[in-house]
């Protein structure tokens, strides 16, 4: 998914996720174009972080199509791919964008550009 001044978010559907190493937790926030968020923690063996997932499980009826599809922080994993080329996470903490090298900014999420 595309937005304004950010990277893709990619988001996977469930079924192409092993549910096992997820799991849902109390955080949740509010987007005014696609609805509240849920989290997941992921967890592999001894390796976990907290909040790492995002879903919607009722989206708004424009994005009723994301409905319990999963986007991860590329921050937060040891690696994500598109094709064969690792991606480098979206600047900040709070956005979830996956930056390869025909992506081109600037982004949202460093310092100095929260509000435009």
């Amino acid at each position: 998914m595309l937005e304004t001044s950010h990277p893709p978010v990619y988001y996977i559907p469930p079924e192409d996720i092993q549910q096992q190493y997820l799991k849902q937790t109390l955080r949740s926030t509010y987007c005014e174009w696609k609805g509240q968020a849920a989290y997941y923690t992921i967890q592999v063996g001894d390796k976990q972080e907290q909040d790492a997932a995002w879903f919607y499980p009722a989206p708004t009826e424009r994005f009723a199509s994301l409905k319990d599809y999963v986007a991860f922080y590329p921050s937060r994993m040891e690696a994500c791919y598109v094709d064969s080329e690792q991606v480098q996470p979206q600047p900040g903490d709070f956005y979830g964008g996956w930056i390869t090298q025909d992506i081109v900014g600037p982004f949202k999420g460093s310092i100095g550009t929260w509000g435009w």
